[in-house]
C-alpha cells in the first residue's frame, strides 16, 4: 500500500492547564493548552512539513472543540478523531517548580481518550503511514489497550517503522509494577525508542546507560535515544553508545519538551530516506543533535505545542 503519511499515531489527547501566576487574591491562575504527548509529537512533526494523521477520541464539550481546533491549526488530519458523546475531554493540571520541571494531576477515569474501542481504529491510515507512533499511556485502560494493539498488529503487518514512548505518568497507573510490565511488553513492536533516564532505569532495572540501552535493544529495537533533563542525551543505533550535551537554558516550563524532542528527531529521520535496518549511531548523531536545539528552545516558553519553535524547519 502506498505510504501517503509519514507519520500516524493514536493515544491520549487531552488539556493541559500550565499554571500562569496567581491573581489578586493569591490563587494560581492557569493557561488552558492543547496536549497528550502523542499530538505533541504529530504537532511537531507537521510543523516540520510532515503529513500526518491522528487517531482517538475527545469529548463533546469545550475542550473536545478547542482540541479539534488545535489539530487543524497545526495540519494534522484529524478526520480519524471521534467525538464521544458520552465521556468528557480528559484535562491534565501542571504544577512547576522553579526549574520549570512539572508534577500533573490527571482528571482521565471518564476521559474520552481511553474509550476508544478496535472497531473505531481507522486501519487503512495506519496502513498508509511510514511510522506509527504510540505511547505506553494507551496501555492504562481499556478498551484503549486493545484497540492499541489491534493498531500495533495493522502496523507491523503493513510494513510501518513503529515508534515508541514509555512517557510514564505514575497517576495513570494501578501501580508502578503494571507501568513496568506495560512499559517493557510493548519494547516488542518498537523499532526506535526514546525515553527519559528515569524511564531506561524503571524498565531495565538498570544504573549504567550503556547497559540498559544494550537491555533495550535485546527486544529488537533499531534505535535507541535516552533523555535526562538538562544532562547529557545517550543514542545508539548499534553496537555503540555516544551521547550529546544539551544546549542550556533558562527553562520555563518543560511540558511537552519530550515530545518536541521526538517528533524532530522522528522528521529528521524520515527526510533523511535512511532505512530503518540500517542505522548506525553516527548517522543518527545529527538526528539527536537537531532534537536538542529545537527541545531547548521550547522550554523557554509555556505549554508544549504552543512552544514549538517556528524555526523547526
Amino acid at each position: 500500500m502506498e505510504k501517503t503519511f509519514d507519520i500516524v499515531s493514536l493515544g491520549e489527547i487531552l488539556i493541559d492547564f500550565v499554571p500562569d501566576g496567581v491573581d489578586e487574591f493569591g490563587d494560581e491562575k492557569y493557561i488552558c493548552k492543547a496536549g497528550g504527548a502523542p499530538l505533541n509529537v504529530l504537532a511537531t512533526c507537521a510543523k516540520s512539513g510532515m503529513k500526518t494523521a491522528f487517531i482517538g477520541k475527545v469529548g463533546s464539550d469545550i475542550f473536545g472543540k478547542k482540541l479539534l481546533k488545535t489539530l487543524e491549526k497545526y495540519n494534522v488530519d484529524f478526520s480519524s478523531v471521534i467525538v464521544d458523546e458520552i465521556h468528557n475531554t480528559t484535562l491534565a493540571f501542571v504544577k512547576l517548580d522553579e526549574n520549570g520541571d512539572r508534577d500533573f494531576s490527571f482528571y482521565r477515569g471518564f476521559g474520552a481518550d481511553i474509550f476508544i474501542n478496535v472497531n473505531e481504529v481507522d486501519k487503512e491510515k495506519i496502513k498508509s503511514s511510514k511510522i506509527f507512533h504510540f505511547g505506553s499511556l494507551s496501555f492504562t485502560d481499556e478498551p484503549m489497550k486493545s484497540a492499541t494493539l489491534f493498531a500495533l498488529k495493522t502496523a507491523k503487518e503493513n510494513g510501518c517503522i513503529v515508534s515508541y514512548d514509555p512517557n510514564y505518568r505514575p497517576p495513570l497507573w494501578k501501580s508502578e509494577k503494571d507501568a513496568v510490565v506495560a512499559m517493557r511488553d510493548n519494547l516488542k513492536y518498537a523499532d526506535v525508542v526514546k525515553l527519559s533516564k528515569e524511564e531506561l532505569e524503571l524498565i531495565t532495572e538498570e544504573s549504567d546507560v550503556n547497559s540498559a540501552i544494550g537491555k533495550i535493544k535485546q527486544y529488537g529495537v533499531n534505535a535507541v535515544v535516552v533523555t535526562d533533563g538538562d544532562n547529557d542525551i545517550y543514542f545508539s543505533a548499534d553496537d555503540s553508545v555516544e551521547c550529546l550535551p544539551p544546549v542550556k537554558v533558562k527553562a520555563v516550563d518543560t511540558t511537552g519538551a519530550g515530545d518536541i524532542f521526538f517528533g524532530t528527531f522522528l522528521t529528521e529521520f524520515i527526510k533523511s530516506h535512511e532505512s530503518i535496518e540500517k542505522l548506525t549511531t553516527e548517522k543518527i548523531k545529527p538526528f539527536v543533535r537537531k532534537a536538542i536545539e529545537i527541545a531547548s528552545q521550547s522550554v523557554t516558553r509555556k505549554g508544549a505545542i504552543a512552544s514549538i519553535p517556528d524555526n523547526i524547519i
